[in-house]
Order: structure tokens, then C-alpha cells, then sequence
């Protein structure tokens, strides 16, 4: 009986584990990559009303990127070139429960 036991609690243990890294998985913010579920927080940004790859709030302090605007080589974290068609990346700028948060500024741009 308690062979079982230690046998159904390894199992379990790992379950739980297996689901938690998928969850991690999945995706979200990364920091180190500037992405958000895969999708680059650089590079040519195209704004959407529907089906975005991540939803955006424009905030004034305590941003999770800073955003500089730029006409030309949006190559690095927070660099973002405004397209119409062939973007990167589409955002849709909510006001509320966004995905990742933004400020937008002049000169050093980047993860926070």
C-alpha cells in the first residue's frame, strides 16, 4: 500500500509540475527578449482595434517598456517604426486590463 502511494504521489508531483511549466510556457512579458507571448516589443508596430498580438496602456510612471518612436532602425527593446501593413507586431491601446504597459519617451528606451 504504500508503494502505491509513493508511486501516486510522484505522479502527481509530477502533474503539477508539468502543468506549471507549460503555464510558464505559454508566455507573458519577457524581460530579457522584450516580448510579450513570443511577439517582439520592437521593430515595425502596426495599431489595431481588433485581433492584436498584445494589448497596450499608455502610462506615465512605472512602465513595463519604454517606447521611443523612431522613423528608422527599430532594432532594439522599445524602438518602435508606426507601419500600415507588415508589421511586426499589432497592438491595440486599451485603457484597461492591458497586456503590457508603455511609456512613451525621447531617448533611452527599453525593458524596465
Amino acid at each position: 500500500m504504500k508503494k502505491v502511494l509513493a508511486a501516486l504521489s510522484a505522479v502527481s508531483l509530477a502533474v503539477v509540475l508539468g502543468v506549471a511549466g507549460s503555464a510558464d510556457a505559454k508566455g507573458g512579458f519577457n524581460k530579457g527578449s522584450c516580448t510579450f507571448n513570443g511577439k517582439k516589443l520592437y521593430g515595425k508596430i502596426q495599431e489595431v482595434s481588433s485581433f492584436p498580438d498584445v494589448k497596450v496602456q499608455v502610462v506615465s510612471s512605472f512602465p513595463d517598456v519604454k517606447v521611443q518612436k523612431v522613423s528608422s532602425f527599430p532594432d532594439s527593446c522599445g524602438k518602435w517604426q508606426m507601419v500600415t501593413s507588415f508589421p511586426d507586431t499589432k497592438v491595440q491601446f486599451v485603457t484597461s486590463f492591458p497586456d503590457v504597459k508603455i511609456q512613451y519617451v525621447s531617448s533611452f528606451p527599453g525593458a524596465n
